[in-house]
């Protein structure tokens, strides 16, 4: 029996990137660390994000041939089979599969039976919050009920058998045995999840036993599917002409920043511990941020922009700087060109408008920006387990390499930006602050509030929470009219009130053909935008879950959502930057005593189609 299994490009950053358990085809295999990769890997270019994150480049595993071409020994992104205890679904018998063992293009079978039966990987893994994945020792787990000189006369460590239960159903009906003579212990899964004082092997399944560390962290047992096992850490970035001229808004920044009375002294220090205290003094009187203090500081000294990515914390928080870099060349008032950055600036064509919902919307509304072509950059540097904040294990776990995982997309998009007076206005109305500083209080609860904000700003701005939202809905409604489906497209929330931005990029994020359809930008011409836009408010008004869902003061994980649940705004997790979070279908739309920023629109529409 022959078999032909693929991952594609795009899947060896994410989903299915250094660290993770894929499945395919009844068997289960990890990503290896980047060490293992092959030497025919393709490079991908993107020196903003090379300098953010300080690594040397980005490389791309090389990509899989069709059926047609395809070659057994041709190189690619390596996995290796995980978890290496499998079991006959015939016989019961338990088989430790060793690398020795494989055979190409034959999946594991089983010794003991005919016919010849597969063999499957057992459910159940071990993994700690220092990163490390690891098998379920099921030896200890069958004889842990007994007494230390019962299990030191068992006479065999891989005789066990994985039986099920008639009489019972669950996890107690499932229960590992050992077969070994004279050795009768045996013991069910009933209680298998959670910690049960096993050790951990102090390293992943890819790694040599010479790199395995002592680690004393818990160990954990999980299904080797659960949403805790893996948590990768991914960068993105567009593709931006290359320019010399700083950013709008930044010139009297910078001159603030080279005025300040440390500026000379950072810059003789620059890579000594004292430069830090330095840099926190001159952020603290001038506002900036750590990209303009880098570019500055590159600047001035002649050296490349200094690595300032030791922690994950410092890795999200390059996404702001770029963020802002992206928001200036976007809405330029002649944005340079380039093949894989070439946009166009474009109405909702509703000027002439007077009266209706249509001069609400023209009102509220500012610039339109087509993307015919867009390129993003998505890098992974590393992976934790357990809770996104615990240790970040490196995408290179032997700590050699200076590169980076990537892959390229391309495709299209659209930015929507809000008029930036009545975004300014509405966002201090009480009602606004007080419903944002309830999300805000539970943010600061919440273990994401680092992640979240590189993204929001220390302080959660409601603007933030608005744009969110309607990036959601304008996807969701998007993907009715433009032939995406809803997991093909992507978004990109600019909204940091210090930087000026009030607006959001829903763009594609397929790394295929569903890239170049050209569908998205046809839907942001006008008059079709101003039409996708009035039936989104429309749409967002009501949800099938309301009153319910419109009423509720926490839902989601860590209560990071107020109005919004599947059935009105959540997005597949590919789609959404923040993890379906920090949505409120009521900033939008109103409800509840919350003047929604397009409440007046859907109250015009509603009004005129029962004139008519």
């Amino acid at each position: 029996m022959t078999r032909k299994l693929r991952v594609r490009q795009a899947q060896t950053v994410l989903p299915f990137g250094v660290g993770a358990v894929f499945d395919i085809q009844g068997e289960s295999f990890v990503a290896t660390g980047i060490g293992d990769w092959p030497r025919q890997r393709r490079p991908v270019a993107s020196p903003r994000l090379a300098a953010r994150l300080g690594v040397s480049g980005f490389f791309a595993a090389p990509a899989a041939l069709d059926d047609r071409f395809d070659r057994a020994d041709a190189p690619g992104a390596p996995y290796i089979r995980f978890p290496a205890w499998l079991f006959c679904g015939s016989c019961r018998r338990m088989v430790r599969w060793r690398i020795a063992d494989e055979k190409p293009g034959t999946p594991p079978s089983c010794p003991s039976c005919t016919p010849v039966r597969r063999l499957a990987p057992m459910r159940f893994v071990q993994i700690c919050a220092a990163g490390h994945l690891g098998d379920v020792d099921w030896w200890f787990w069958a004889h842990a009920r007994l007494d230390a000189a019962a299990r030191q006369s068992c006479g065999s460590r891989e005789r066990l058998r994985f039986r099920v239960a008639d009489r019972v159903t669950g996890l107690e009906a499932l229960s590992v045995s050992c077969a070994a003579p004279g050795c009768r212990a045996s013991r069910d899964l009933l209680d298998i999840l959670g910690t049960h004082g096993m050790r951990c092997s102090g390293r992943n399944p890819w790694q040599r036993l010479g790199e395995a560390v002592d680690c004393a962290k818990p160990v954990q047992v999980v299904q080797r599917t659960a949403g805790n096992l893996y948590y990768p850490l991914v960068h993105s970035a567009l593709s931006l002409p290359e320019t010399d001229l700083p950013a709008a808004g930044e010139e009297a920044l910078a001159e603030r920043v080279r005025e300040s009375e440390y500026w000379v002294l950072l810059c003789k220090t620059a890579g000594t511990p004292r430069a830090e205290v330095l840099r926190d003094m001159i952020k603290e009187d001038t506002g900036v941020d750590d990209g303009l203090l880098d570019a500055l500081l590159a600047e001035e000294t002649g050296t490349g922009t200094p690595a300032r990515t030791g922690t994950a914390d410092a890795a999200l928080a390059a996404g702001s700087d770029l963020r802002r870099e992206e928001w200036a060349a976007l809405t330029a008032a002649e944005p340079p060109l380039t093949g894989d950055f070439s946009i166009r600036g474009t109405t909702l064509g509703l000027a002439g408008e007077r009266t209706g919902p249509w001069a609400g919307l023209h009102r509220r509304t500012g610039r339109i920006v087509l993307a015919d072509r867009l390129r993003e950059v998505r890098a992974l540097s590393g992976f934790s387990r357990v809770s996104p904040d615990a240790a970040l294990v490196p995408a290179d776990t032997s700590r050699k390499l200076r590169w980076l995982p990537a892959v390229e997309v391309f495709g299209e998009g659209v930015l929507i930006t809000l008029d930036a007076d009545e975004l300014a206005a509405w966002e201090v109305l009480p009602a606004v602050r007080s419903r944002v500083a309830g999300l805000r209080a539970d943010l600061d609860r919440s273990f994401q509030k680092d992640r979240l904000q590189a993204l929001t700003g220390p302080e959660l701005p409601p603007r933030f929470v608005l744009l969110h939202s309607l990036a959601h809905l304008v996807v969701r409604q998007l993907s009715f009219e433009s032939g995406y489906a809803t997991a093909s497209l992507r978004e990109r929330v600019y909204a940091r009130p210090e930087h000026g931005q009030c607006g959001i990029l829903v763009y594609t994020a397929a790394g295929d053909a569903e890239g170049t359809l050209g569908g998205l930008v046809q839907q942001g011409e006008p008059p079709r935008l101003a039409e996708t836009l009035l039936r989104t408010a429309e749409a967002a008004a009501w949800c099938s879950a309301d009153p319910l869902c419109s009423e509720h003061t926490g839902q989601g994980f860590g209560n990071l959502n107020r109005a919004a649940c599947h059935a009105c705004a959540l997005l597949p997790e590919t789609s959404c930057e923040t993890g379906n979070t920090l949505l409120d279908r009521a900033l939008v739309v109103g409800g509840g005593g919350i003047p929604g920023f397009f409440e007046p629109i859907v109250a015009a529409a509603r009004a005129a189609a029962a004139r008519e």
